[in-house]
């Protein structure tokens, strides 16, 4: 065993020494030193063990899994981070670790006041098998399973549910002639019945059609019983609020039913930290278990977004009459905080796992058959409550997206490479020779060759900040319409990378990308506050209404003459889209924001519940742990019409396919691992 093993001056001279290098937060160092001075006896691998779930809190993981830890630290723990080699540093985790077993590390966690049993509620460590957890997340897992546990218990469907469901869906599903399971008609029927309801498909697959549907039968039979249901519907990011809010609209006025009932559903779409009431500067929201929301059945869109803690509090907020029906793809990335609740959710949904009650309940209600490849029989109650949607509209017939997409979902590397290979109006494909290829800067600045029509880059956007901005005599209407317009052309376009650091990654890129705009004469300058820059908010400001993610461009408007009579002054302003989903502008003085940073790059997982008609993604020329087929498969996913893959170099493409995400949790095993239906 090595010294820092054995000796607390020793261990904590090896955090402050990966804290210095950044392998560590300061926080995960300081956990270990507070907790030194709580027990003063607790075991140096006690103080390492917390030091480390607490590093992996920030990597996204629940718990430190001691025994997935020592069978291969360095992956484990993703060090060292991603864009530093590990070549010359001393004193990797591998060798810290090495030849250390899991029983000598739980015994050496034994007996630690800072450790005790599931059901201390003072201790801050819990233990469970071989996976540390601190106590607060501990207790989000444990509050998740046990409220989700008590919302499979069901509710009841209305009596004449085949009738109402028969109204929405007329027509057997049907496509390119023939006929198909439609997953749609059962998702309702389930959640029908259900007080909670997980419905997961990928892009097009009619998720927001699906439960646009539900709303409409749950709210006409409520209607006809004279007790209108209380709906809400919510979204993690103020992008993916306002993408349900367009979608919905539409929707809702095709459907069959009468206007009384469209008037009692809603047509726009919250946050979820505005939904619960956030309270700036603190964890706690004005909505929870003794000031529940008043609701009787919430929808939530990008549900793999959501977080252990956000969750949480979602479920402590909502009553337990409430119904639930979460919406998301499980196949993308998971959230950028510790957990992964859908993907841990929606560990069987390809399998299906209904049990022969369900499968003649369903067949008497909507006269669907559950028939398809993969999918076979179970009697998990947590299963009874989850439906895939697996037919696409958008992705259909020739979509090179869709066939790509599909291809990465199932790790296929060498089908998703031919796919590529093919190429097609909607794929394309760039090797680079070098840092310096010249072909890179030319697809992100004027996009892909072709007439009127053909995928853009960022000068798009730039040409209409310029060729269409209004006279100074134009009214207010026309510059709010001018910046509207900035801001969709901005959307036609965009650049991921997978990783933050390094030469293809968000840092290198954003001045890359700006310094070639500048050069070409489209951008005033390339550092600090110019026209034309586009910013990202990196931190939720509840005083401005911003939220994490949004994005606005820095644009010059007419601001109001300093005294009667005198001239109208052009001003930079940050203009926003608003994040409530009603398409309305906000502008705001670039000193008023502290968090944000450019973005003509953003990450993989920035991207998620967007969408942009053109999609480009880097891939860096070294692995790291963040190259997942998640990852590849979300960045192909964010695009509409058309798909760029660059690759710095060869292999890592293929590489990044033949990985997958792997979160630590125990909320899968809690839900299902007694529980079945009887």
């Amino acid at each position: 065993m090595t010294p820092m093993l054995e000796n607390r001056h020793a261990l904590f001279e090896l955090l402050a020494a990966w804290s210095e290098r950044g392998w560590l937060r300061e926080l995960d160092r300081t956990l270990a030193h507070f907790f030194a001075e709580l027990d003063p006896q607790a075991s140096p691998l006690l103080l390492l063990a917390a030091a480390l779930a607490s590093h992996q809190l920030g990597q996204g993981h629940v718990c430190l899994d001691l025994q997935t830890t020592l069978a291969d630290p360095d992956s484990a723990l993703s060090l060292p981070p991603e864009g530093e080699d590990a070549e010359g540093v001393s004193l990797l985790p591998s060798e810290v670790l090495a030849g250390l077993s899991v029983d000598a590390w739980l015994a050496a966690c034994a007996g630690s006041a800072l450790l005790h049993d599931a059901e201390d509620e003072v201790a801050p460590l819990v233990l469970r098998g071989s996976c540390l957890y601190l106590r607060r997340y501990w207790d989000y897992e444990r509050s998740v399973a046990e409220d989700l546990g008590e919302r499979l218990q069901g509710a009841d469907a209305p009596a004449d549910l085949a009738q109402r469901l028969a109204v929405l869906f007329p027509e057997p599903l049907q496509l390119a002639g023939v006929r198909l399971t439609d997953w749609q008609k059962l998702a309702c029927a389930l959640a029908a019945r259900g007080r909670f309801t997980l419905i997961t498909g990928g892009p097009g697959t009619g998720k927001t059609t699906t439960v646009v549907r539900l709303l409409a039968l749950l709210q006409a039979a409520a209607l006809d019983r004279g007790a209108p249901l209380r709906l809400s519907l919510a979204a993690p990011t103020g992008k993916a609020a306002a993408r349900l809010t367009e979608s919905i609209g539409a929707q809702v006025a095709s459907l069959p039913v009468s206007e009384a009932v469209r008037g009692q559903i809603p047509n726009t779409v919250t946050t979820l930290h505005r939904l619960l009431g956030s309270r700036p500067d603190s964890r706690h929201f004005r909505h929870h278990a003794a000031n529940p929301l008043p609701l009787d059945v919430l929808v939530v869109d990008e549900a793999s977004m959501i977080d252990l803690e956000m969750m949480a509090n979602l479920l402590d907020a909502l009553p337990l009459h409430a119904r639930l029906i979460l919406l998301g793809d499980k196949d993308q990335l998971a959230s950028v905080e510790a957990g992964a609740v859908l993907g841990d959710l929606c560990r069987d949904a390809e399998a299906g796992g209904y049990s022969e009650a369900t499968r003649a309940w369903l067949a008497q209600q909507t006269g669907e058959r559950i028939e398809g490849a993969g999918l076979q029989p179970g009697a998990q109650a947590l299963s009874q409550h989850i439906v895939m949607l697996r037919h696409s509209r958008r992705f259909a017939g020739g979509s090179g997206i869709g066939r790509l997409a599909l291809a990465v979902n199932r790790g296929a590397a060498l089908e998703a490479r031919e796919v590529l290979a093919a190429g097609g109006a909607d794929l394309h494909q760039l090797r680079l020779t070098g840092e310096q290829d010249r072909a890179f800067e030319r697809l992100l600045l004027d996009g892909l060759p072709g007439g009127e029509g053909r995928p853009v880059g960022y000068a798009d956007y730039l040409r209409v900040v310029r060729e269409q901005r209004p006279d100074l005599q134009d009214g207010e209407a026309r510059w709010n319409a001018w910046a509207a317009a900035v801001l969709a052309a901005f959307d036609r376009f965009q650049l991921l990378c997978a990783v933050r650091k390094g030469p293809w990654g968000v840092e290198a890129l954003n001045g890359r990308i700006a310094h070639a705009l500048l050069q070409r004469g489209l951008l005033e300058q390339e550092h600090g506050w110019y026209e034309g820059r586009p910013v990202l908010v990196t931190r939720n400001d509840y005083g401005l209404g911003l939220m994490n993610g949004d994005i606005g461009i820095a644009l010059r408007l007419p601001e109001p003459a300093l005294e009667a009579g005198g001239p109208v002054r052009l001003a930079l302003r940050v203009v926003f889209p608003r994040n409530d989903g009603s398409g309305e502008l906000r502008s705001i003085l670039p000193s008023r924001l502290g968090a944000v940073e450019t973005v003509f790059a953003m990450t993989v997982h920035k991207s998620q519940g967007s969408e942009f008609a053109h999609c480009a993604l880097v891939l860096p020329d070294t692995l790291n742990p963040v190259l997942t087929k998640e990852l590849v498969y979300t960045g192909i996913t964010r695009a509409r019409d058309c798909f760029s893959l660059i690759e710095s170099r060869a292999g890592i493409f293929e590489a990044a396919i033949g990985r997958r995400v792997e979160r630590r949790s125990g909320l899968w095993e809690r839900l299902v691992g007694d529980v079945y239906i009887d």
